[in-house]
């Protein structure tokens, strides 16, 4: 409502038209098991050619975040200087997940093997061959979606408390608990953002008004199986539109 208030006052003072778009939820993704892959960029192009060779192990870390480059080589089947190359092909590919496009997060890469090429290879080499080892490895990684967790404190009439937890319980909410407080009750519940970013005109429908609410960030969690494979058409769906 007040975003459309102010909407309306830059257009009224200032002939500004505002194009108003649903948020987005920021998704991440990461995974669930380890995984093994190899990473082989090999090109000729006449003069000299392009080859950077890399094998990583992926792994999930513990509460869904962090990133982690572990440099495991032994000897010098990938010489010092081409290993920060990999590092940084991988972080590259973990921008755009490959289930949403979403970042990838909580995972653990450890460099363990690969091979290079005396004049041929190069850092842009290695980097793609990092690229190319990360995606391979993530596939067989069983990827999941993660969501954002809101802790969400709604104060409401004691008359409106059913039809608001009834409310907060389809949009997957988890009840914490209740306290009240004069003819008002406050309602502590756990709720995925994708269900809360319009919760403001059905509170107000739920309470005639009265109801009030404010929220933070609490973690990040799997998404059900059903809700993710929905996201994910989604996304795809909106990916070619932009393509076209």
């Amino acid at each position: 409502v007040h975003v459309e208030v102010a909407v309306e006052r830059l257009h009224r003072r200032f002939s500004v038209d505002v194009e108003l778009h649903q948020p987005r939820v920021p998704y991440l993704e990461t995974i669930r098991q380890e995984s093994r892959a190899q990473g082989r960029y090999k090109k000729q192009t006449g003069g000299r050619g392009q080859f950077g060779d890399c094998q990583i192990v992926l792994e999930p870390l513990a509460g869904h975040t962090g990133y982690e480059f572990l440099d495991q080589i032994v000897g010098g089947v990938i010489p010092h200087n081409f290993r920060p190359a990999v590092d940084k092909g991988i972080q590259e590919a973990m921008v755009h997940g490959q289930l949403a496009g979403a970042p990838v997060q909580g995972v653990r890469v450890r460099l363990v093997d690969g091979s290079y090429h005396t004049v041929d290879s190069s850092e842009m080499a290695f980097k793609i061959a990092g690229s190319m080892a990360f995606k391979s490895a993530y596939e067989k990684a069983n990827p999941v979606l993660l969501e954002p967790i809101m802790d969400v404190e709604v104060t409401v009439p004691d008359e409106a408390v059913g039809a608001v937890n009834g409310d907060l319980n389809s949009r997957r909410g988890r009840l914490q608990g209740m306290e009240p407080a004069g003819g008002m009750t406050s309602i502590r519940a756990e709720v995925p953002m994708a269900e809360i970013l319009t919760y403001s005109q059905s509170l107000t429908s739920l309470t005639g008004g009265r109801g009030d609410y404010h929220m933070h960030f609490l973690r990040y969690e799997e998404v059900p199986a059903h809700i993710a494979q929905k996201v994910i058409s989604e996304t795809k769906k909106e990916r070619e539109e932009v393509k076209v």
